[in-house]
């Protein structure tokens, strides 16, 4: 840390997250690379989440309790504005980072100085269960392939230069589907690259078809909004129209009880080391579960 900045300030936001918290902050202090800070706004949780967080005695968490609910993208818009590291890094109240996490980000962003925004795979887990790999993208030109029909970048591992996020806010308005329309405003004027690397544990128990309905309207008016002056508009409407192919076969397979195959469709198979990796990470925290 040089004159009170750190490396990398980890914004989050939570709200009733006392139950998986505290885990999510314990891997944030097994990273290798401790020069960071975290940004934690509390959106007017009801449970001990709060409580949870004052147990940790540690000076790198900044804590901001107002007693409101403002939703995620308003309070990531709060934390970035308060932020105070070279590099931002996203993640949630409810996953886990590998211990490489931040490191190997910083890493890449200062090898490469052209990237603004970056991301990686995660392995999607419930309780624990690993479900499998949600890839990303890595190269700029594949991840905004087909802008209009979504982009392949999972909002809780991005990691990019904090100027980056000063320029390009979220949507506040937005109660869902943030990170995909923020992503479609800023690509034309932005570099993105991802790695391989599986650096975020992601919680997912199971597909909600009420927020992934909501998900999918809210991106398709994003893109009836902006498809005109960010590509061809006929491209937008084939991209409207791929949202709600999308959301027929999600209610279809959901409405059927295949959930557990509708979240592994989406998914490629978890390689054996990633798999090894994730039991050794859940161990530990088990270990130290109440502590």
């Amino acid at each position: 840390m040089i004159d009170g900045q750190p490396l990398v300030s980890v914004i989050m936001a939570m709200r009733n997250a006392s139950a998986t918290v505290r885990d999510t902050i314990r891997s944030l202090q097994w990273q290798t690379l401790s020069d960071w800070e975290l940004i934690l706004l509390d959106d007017g949780s009801v449970d001990s989440s709060v409580r949870v967080i004052e147990s940790f005695n540690d000076p790198r968490i900044r804590l901001f309790v107002d007693g409101r609910r403002m939703g995620l993208a308003a309070r990531l818009n709060q934390a970035v504005g308060t932020a105070r590291g070279r590099f931002i890094a996203r993640m949630d109240a409810d996953d886990v980072c590998f211990p490489l996490r931040l490191e190997k980000q910083v890493a890449f962003l200062e090898a490469h100085p052209q990237i603004d925004l970056m991301a990686s795979s995660a392995v999607v887990f419930s309780g624990d269960e690993q479900v499998g790999l949600l890839p990303v993208s890595l190269n700029h030109d594949d991840i905004v392939r087909h802008p209009f029909r979504g982009f392949s970048f999972p909002h809780p591992t991005w990691c990019g230069r904090a100027e980056w996020f000063r320029t390009n806010p979220y949507d506040g308005s937005l109660g869902t589907a943030e990170d995909q329309d923020l992503l479609l405003r800023s690509y034309g004027h932005s570099k993105f690259a991802g790695i391989g690397d599986v650096l975020i544990g992601y919680r997912q128990p199971r597909l909600e078809i009420g927020k992934l309905l909501r998900g999918r309207l809210v991106f398709s008016r994003s893109v009836w909004r902006h498809a005109g002056a960010i590509g061809p508009f006929v491209s937008g409407i084939n991209g409207i129209l791929s949202q709600a192919v999308r959301a027929t076969v999600d209610i279809v397979t959901i409405g059927l009880g295949l959930n557990r195959w509708s979240q592994r469709r989406r998914l490629h198979a978890v390689p054996r080391d990633v798999y090894d990796a994730w039991l050794t990470l859940r161990a530990r925290l088990q270990c130290n579960q109440g502590t």
